[in-house]
């Protein structure tokens, strides 16, 4: 590792610790030619799959997409901003352990409902109204029933 301050590439690792979950690890360190302490990040760099789109056109995994649904859903509802970044993560370490190097984005969006229908019901009828094109009211009417039963039986 390159001294940020003097560009010397002798530098020392003084302390280590996890931090994010264990997702990253925090190193300081010390150059031994300048003296100067500084601290760097590591993280593993995960492969995510491509996304294959409805009409066959496939594109990298994008994570902003997620939260914007997401977002979108759970607009001006309770629910805190972590509980996003969550959600998020889940959806993101769901799809790297399937270890599959493309992935419907079908299936991207069945983790959405999910997560949605678990973290908020309203924004769970939000977001499969748009997902899946209701037409009328009684398609409302219906994925509703669908959730109070399903929640009765929980």
């Amino acid at each position: 590792m390159h001294c940020p301050f003097c560009s010397t590439p002798d530098t020392r690792v003084i302390d280590s610790r996890l931090s994010t979950e264990g997702m990253q690890v925090r190193r300081r360190r010390e150059c031994m030619s300048c003296g100067e302490r500084f601290t760097t990040y590591e993280a593993v760099e995960l492969s995510l799959p491509r996304v294959i789109k409805s009409d066959g056109n496939r594109e990298r995994f994008d994570e902003s997409k997620i939260r914007r649904g997401l977002v979108k859903a759970l607009e001006k509802r309770p629910v805190e901003s972590d509980a996003i970044e969550q959600v998020v993560n889940r959806i993101e370490k769901q799809l790297t352990s399937e270890g599959v190097r493309e992935v419907p984005s079908s299936r991207i969006g069945e983790l959405l409902m999910e997560a949605l229908r678990e973290l908020d019901q309203v924004a769970y009828v939000r977001f499969a109204s748009v997902y899946r094109s209701f037409q009328d009211v009684n398609a409302f009417r219906e994925e509703i029933e669908k959730l109070v039963t399903a929640t009765k039986s929980h």
